[in-house]
């Protein structure tokens, strides 16, 4: 096993890897900017390294002062987390060719999965079922034709990357036209794909070790999402059956084996709701933002397996040995503004309470005091919640969801949305697809906003003193 590592991250996933190298025993070096000087993860490690200045969103970017920090520290191995550079193929190569251990898919691995063109193509031979695709775009006149040829509506999607950025939706020529006004796929390659409205968005977890063993951990359901990028996931789907969910199980470890994946990583469909057909997405080559709801009702942590396997360990489990346990549910809560078309909303965080009790994890980097920095990703916490069935996760998660409070200047979270989501029948009894939010976001705009019990606290001693105020003035002070 490993004695150091170096974490070439920051905020909620660099606190979730130190806490795994804890238990493990590993000794762990944080990386940080001169914004970040005071974070959580750079409190908890054992090692810190400064890599940049504060107003460089590109200090952990850097793929030089990452590679100086390990050496400096004498770090075995470097762990990329989820962003930044996680499926960055030359900083893998640049990690193992300085003789230190990478924690996630080989390099190899990494450039082909990145490459979505590439990775069709590897897949395509197991038989794995695809939506129809365009090659990549080499100008707009190509754009034009390929969009017909994979048949409206279609999204345009960059080859390489992920995370759901930088993709449009197009319903006919003339969408298409108004995209391709401020995206050059002459300098950035794009490709088409047949796109599929009435869907949902599964995901399936995927374990492999450099002994050739790979097995799936089920599916997650993330089909809650604005702007391709997820708000609120579950575990497991309840769109699926039984049949569905061994068939899509091994339809995502067949696509790993096609590309001879090891370590963990996600294998991403479109269920199409009409068909019941899945539809190869993308191969996902690091541990995922919502990788807490299939460790809930697996039992199996994932980022401990992932260290291990990187160790050079084989899997200690079968999939014989994996059972399904309740039902999970994860809200992202960002510092964001979800009446304002979700505009970031950063800021110093003067008081928070965190949601705890019975079923309830809350994974965060931040706490009060700090600052939620605008060079950074908005996310402030994950809260998932476990139940033994859907019902109770929404219930446990509904209570979670009014204990956490946050405050500071500026700071506005997706705190209220999460509650009207969790409120909505729709979601409720199960009627959700990718288009959900677009469909439901006006309507929770248009509805009066529900008082939190803080608020609510507040509203009644407000009250109480302006009746008080009306007493004391006499009854002809308040006539008048």
């Amino acid at each position: 096993m490993f004695k150091r590592v170096l974490i070439a991250n920051r905020g909620e996933i660099a606190v979730r890897i130190i806490r795994a190298c804890q238990e493990l025993g590993i000794e762990t070096v944080a990386v940080y900017s001169d914004a970040d000087k005071n974070a959580l993860h750079v409190q908890m490690a054992d090692m810190r390294c400064r890599i940049g200045p504060e107003d460089a969103a590109e200090s952990y970017l850097n793929k030089e002062a990452l590679l100086y920090a390990a050496y400096e520290s004498e770090s075995d191995a470097v762990h990329p987390g989820y962003g930044f550079l996680s499926e960055d193929a030359e900083f893998a190569k640049m990690i193992v060719r300085a003789g230190l251990t990478w924690i996630g898919p080989l390099p190899e691995t990494i450039s082909l999965v990145g490459d979505k063109d590439a990775a069709r193509a590897a897949i395509e031979p197991s038989g794995i079922p695809m939506a129809k695709g365009s090659e990549p775009l080499k100008n707009n006149e190509m754009a034009l034709a390929a969009a017909k040829e994979v048949l409206y509506p279609a999204i345009l999607k960059p080859v390489s990357g992920g995370g759901g950025k930088g993709m449009f939706i197009v319903h006919d020529e003339n969408e298409l036209k108004k995209v391709l006004q401020v995206v050059d796929v002459t300098k950035i390659r794009y490709y088409f794909e047949h796109y599929i409205e009435r869907s949902r968005h599964i995901e399936v977890q995927i374990v492999a070790d450099n002994f050739g063993e790979v097995i799936h951990l089920g599916e997650r359901e993330c089909s809650i999402q604005r702007r391709n990028q997820k708000l609120l996931e579950e575990c497991p789907s309840i769109a699926l059956s039984d049949e569905m969910r061994e068939r899509v199980g091994k339809l995502a470890v067949a696509a790993a084996k096609s590309v001879h994946y090891s370590s963990i990583g996600t294998v991403e469909f479109l269920f199409d709701l009409a068909t019941h057909e899945f539809y190869f997405m993308e191969i996902n080559p690091r541990v995922q933002v919502e990788h807490g709801i299939t460790e809930a009702i697996t039992g199996v942590d994932l980022v401990r397996t992932q260290i291990k396997i990187a160790a050079g360990e084989p899997l200690d489990f079968a999939q014989k040995d994996i059972k399904f346990r309740g039902h999970a549910i994860e809200c992202r809560i960002n510092a964001e503004d979800p009446d304002n078309n979700f505009m970031p909303a950063p800021g110093k965080i003067s008081f928070m309470h965190e949601p705890s009790g019975p079923r309830i994890r809350f994974d965060s980097g931040v706490t009060a005091g700090l600052s939620i920095e605008p060079y950074y990703d908005s996310l402030i916490a994950k809260v998932i919640a476990h139940g033994r069935t859907r019902g109770d996760a929404i219930k446990i998660m509904q209570r979670a969801l009014n204990e956490f409070i946050i405050e500071g200047e500026d700071i506005k979270t997706t705190i209220s949305l999460h509650k009207r989501i969790l409120d909505d029948n729709y979601f409720r009894t199960g009627n959700i697809d990718t288009q959900f939010i677009n469909k439901r976001l006006p309507i929770y705009n248009k509805e009066p906003k529900k008082l939190s019990l803080k608020e609510k606290l507040n509203l009644k001693s407000m009250i109480s003193e302006n009746l008080t105020m009306v007493f004391d003035a006499g009854i002809n002070d308040f006539e008048e």
